[in-house]
């Protein structure tokens, strides 16, 4: 199964880092379908201070450019969407408005 991982910075306000962690122990029903259907298998996040670090592991049907499409016709995403970006930040270095950039693999056992 393909695997993605992606990193992303959140705002260093121990308050904001506080609330994302909540949303993250129950994200919307309408966002866990959407993240399905597109077709990746298993998701995690994980958290270091305020950077963020994340595995996808998506099945043959997936794709990014779909993805996207999908999310950018869904409300429901949008304001999911909308809504994280109050704690996230972009990294040094990238866009702004960019938020998760791809990481790539250095070494596997």
């Amino acid at each position: 199964m393909p695997r993605h991982c992606f990193t992303l910075d959140l705002k260093d306000d121990p308050t904001l880092i506080a609330e994302y962690e909540a949303y993250h122990r129950n994200v919307w029903p309408e966002i866990v379908a959407s993240i399905r259907y597109a077709g990746i298998n298993h998701m995690e996040i994980y958290r270091w201070a305020n950077r963020l670090f994340m595995i996808m592991e998506v099945n043959d049907t997936f794709c990014f450019v779909r993805k996207a499409a999908m999310d950018t016709a869904n409300p429901k995403v949008q304001e999911w969407e909308e809504l994280m970006w109050k704690y996230q930040q972009g990294l040094p270095g990238v866009a702004p408005g960019e938020k998760w950039q791809p990481m790539n693999k250095l070494f596997a056992l």
